[in-house]
């Protein structure tokens, strides 16, 4: 879609609420043909929202997020959700969308429109040459199918080894996160397996107690992940 872009004379930009120095390792890390900026102090995402272009949802920056970095995450004003923005040369809006956290998006970690569906818009916008700013869609084709919030939780947990939820951040190694999902749900399974076999071949009494023991640190855990996760919609359209 990028050189799609660049042919028809427009161009992409990434903007993070990361600093620039992330920025610009996830854009070699990834080696991502387009810029990448850094905006922790929000000021990109401030004027699109006092311009009236796009207002995004802001969460609050929290230790869950920050603690199993490879790095000092600094987020001084939390950081934004996911959010479109196309303009043309005129200051038009040709398309605009935003993340509404929600346990289907997993708090807004999920959900995204596919580049695909966002360049057909745009050209659309850009063959009615109406003049007209887009409305923010509301309903687009997006990258994946609603998440079950439980199951994500359970990822979360198995990816921290059962014994604390761990978010699949970026370590700075030059992989997607995303890319642990088939691991960790492996790694789920086999837990599962385990507490299967153990009622199964071990006296039931003490596999109970075990599970019994277990069962706060599970529930302290996915309590964590359920108050961590921002599920309400913004106030202002």
């Amino acid at each position: 879609m990028v050189d799609a872009v660049r042919a028809a004379g427009g161009e992409v930009y990434a903007v993070t609420s990361e600093p620039q120095a992330l920025a610009a390792r996830a854009r070699q890390d990834w080696d991502l043909p387009f810029e990448c900026i850094g905006d922790p102090h929000h000021e990109i995402a401030d004027a699109a929202r006092e311009r009236g272009w796009l207002d995004l949802r802001i969460q609050e920056a929290g230790e869950f997020l920050a603690r199993d970095t490879a790095w000092d995450v600094t987020h001084p004003k939390g950081h934004f959700q996911p959010g479109v923005l196309v303009l043309n040369s005129d200051g038009h809006l040709l398309y605009r969308w935003r993340s509404v956290p929600s346990r289907k998006n997993a708090g807004g970690a999920a959900g995204r429109p596919t580049a695909t569906y966002v360049w057909g818009e745009v050209r659309h916008a850009l063959a009615r040459q109406s003049g007209e700013d887009a409305a923010l869609d509301e309903a687009p084709m997006l990258d994946s199918r609603p998440v079950i919030f439980p199951l994500f939780a359970a990822l979360l947990m198995a990816n921290g080894w059962f014994m604390r939820p761990r978010p699949f951040t970026y370590q700075g190694d030059g992989k997607n996160p995303m890319q642990r999902i088939p691991m960790v749900m492996l790694r789920l399974l086999l837990f599962v397996s385990l507490w299967a076999g153990a009622f199964a071949f071990l006296p039931t009494i003490w596999v109970s107690v075990a599970l019994l023991l277990y069962l706060p640190i599970a529930a302290r855990g996915v309590r964590r992940v359920y108050t961590s996760f921002q599920t309400t919609a913004p106030a202002s359209s």
